[in-house]
């Protein structure tokens, strides 16, 4: 097994089904069109629990590396590897990815080519979390790109095509901000190896070789960075691209977006930023905690104004975000290990939790636009539970996680990141606590008017789920529940890796 590239196969499993779609989806019909992408779509989930098998929690460092040479004269080398994080999220893409097909099992129009591109898409997500070489991370970040934006051009609401070009002109200039910086960083150390320059950052050796370059080409150089994943998460005030792009995606890729793609800006931010250039996030830590305490508190504040339900869970995941970012710079701006071990644990398991709760609430409202011949208000319902009840309680389920209620996934690591910024930044901690009464308010506002009272007259024909809903819906619940009560199973993944992170704080 360990002569198997199989973190390679990770990777480019599902662009091979989506070859195969592109090349003969149209000689088949649509359910095995549908199956295919499913089969392929699944393989990360089957590899990940392959790649669990074998992985070596104890282990701080990548592992099931694998590098060959590729472009010599730029020292350019294809690079793969894998750590607790890392793996975090390929399990994540590989829950995630299916159920999203599954979703969008109902869609008619070109399945063969909405397979293709949901799985392209799919394989760049993985290699993001996969590259160690900004050469082909950066090709796989912005390749992600060019399938989000077909996927909600094409099958998006009426609102799709302005939404789609936003997303991409935001995005795009992000990542040409991180592009210009890691461009500098090639010409100060003639590398685009991630572990080389964490290397050269540890042993102070990175910063004099940019300053070589000239005196402001170190914080030019991290700002240009940051730009990029702030864009991508998105931190507040680089969200505006997020609400519209998400409520007008169909539902499968809106699960994608906020379940996965999300997760990108989180893991640059763990991944290249504050390993490479832990000084200035420190000088910058405290302007940075205020604007992620302004998508914690804001972010919530404008779901709970929301009538659109798409957008409402939107701009719940700029507030749930932005707590994995508020843990960041608070360990980032003072060094206490225990409270920061705390805080950057509870940031990795927000990450993995959240993905889960929030693509299963796209799914829920998604049903809810099936069943109402595409109404989405908070006020167009009422009284599902009654004629809904298996659906009301899977959906119930995904909203009190993501309330945080205790014995689900998402109270862990809403607590572990409160726990830990409580020991950093006490204040920012109370200020973030707004946030968390304003997601209560806006969540158990959409329970009570959408699930309860009278029927509501568009309501009484609805139908209950059937079993394509119930196959996507149900795995989101039991793992749910089961992560909610034995977090354990997700932390040991981490917890070294972790412990290392906290032990070597700048």
């Amino acid at each position: 097994m360990s002569s198997l590239p199989i973190l390679s196969l990770i990777v480019f499993a599902p662009w091979i089904g989506a070859l195969l779609l592109a090349l003969f989806g149209r000689n088949l019909g649509a359910n095995a069109r549908r199956a295919l992408g499913l089969v392929f779509s699944g393989s990360t989930l089957v590899l990940a629990l392959v790649v669990v098998g074998l992985f070596n929690p104890a282990a701080a460092g990548y592992q099931f590396g694998e590098s060959h040479a590729w472009i010599t004269t730029l020292n350019v080398n294809y690079r793969l590897g894998l750590d607790g994080l890392s793996l975090l999220l390929v399990l994540l893409t590989g829950i995630v990815s299916p159920l999203c097909l599954m979703a969008s099992w109902r869609i008619e129009r070109d399945t063969h080519t909405f397979g293709a591109l949901f799985l392209l898409l799919q394989g760049a997500a993985l290699g993001v979390f996969l590259a160690l070489d900004f050469f082909h991370w950066f090709l796989f970040w912005e390749l992600t790109l060019v399938p989000a934006f077909f996927l909600i051009k094409l099958w998006g609401g009426p609102g799709a095509t302005r939404a789609a070009y936003q997303f991409v002109i935001y995005t795009l200039a992000g990542g040409a901000f991180m592009l210009l910086g890691f461009a500098a960083l090639y010409v100060a150390t003639g590398t685009l190896d991630f572990a080389e320059l964490t290397r050269l950052a540890a042993t102070g050796g990175l910063a004099p070789k940019l300053a070589a370059l000239g005196g402001f080409w170190p914080t030019a150089v991290f700002v240009g960075v940051f730009l990029g994943l702030a864009v991508k998460v998105p931190l507040f005030p680089f969200h505006t691209w997020l609400p519209s792009a998400y409520a007008e995606a169909p539902t499968g890729a809106s699960m994608f977006l906020t379940g996965v793609m999300s997760k990108m800006g989180v893991y640059g931010f763990l991944r290249i930023l504050w390993p490479l250039f832990p000084a200035q996030l420190h000088a910058a830590a405290p302007c940075l905690l205020w604007l992620a305490l302004g998508g914690v508190v804001l972010g919530a504040f404008a779901a709970m104004k929301q009538t659109d339900l798409k957008r409402m869970v939107a701009y719940s995941s700029i507030n749930h975000l932005s707590y994995c970012l508020l843990a960041l710079f608070a360990v980032a701006s003072a060094t206490k290990p225990d409270a920061a071990a705390s805080a950057l644990s509870g940031t990795l398991l927000q990450m993995f939790n959240h993905g889960l709760s929030a693509a299963a609430l796209f799914a829920c409202v998604g049903i809810l636009e099936a069943r109402s011949g595409g109404l989405r208000g908070l006020n167009d319902f009422g009284g599902v539970r009654t004629v809904a009840p298996l659906f009301a309680g899977l959906c119930g389920v995904a909203m009190f996680s993501s309330l945080g209620l205790p014995g689900l996934n998402g109270f862990v690591g809403e607590f572990l990141i409160f726990s830990g910024v409580f020991g950093l930044a006490p204040w920012a901690a109370a200020v973030a606590c707004l946030g968390l009464l304003a997601t209560a308010l806006f969540l158990l506002t959409f329970w009570q008017r959408v699930f309860h009272g009278p029927v509501g007259a568009g309501v009484a024909a609805f139908r209950d789920l059937d079993r394509v809903e119930i196959l996507t819906l149900l795995p989101f619940a039991i793992l749910m529940f089961l992560f909610g009560v034995l977090p354990q199973i997700v932390i040991i993944l981490f917890n070294p890796l972790v412990t290392t992170w906290a032990a070597h704080l700048p």
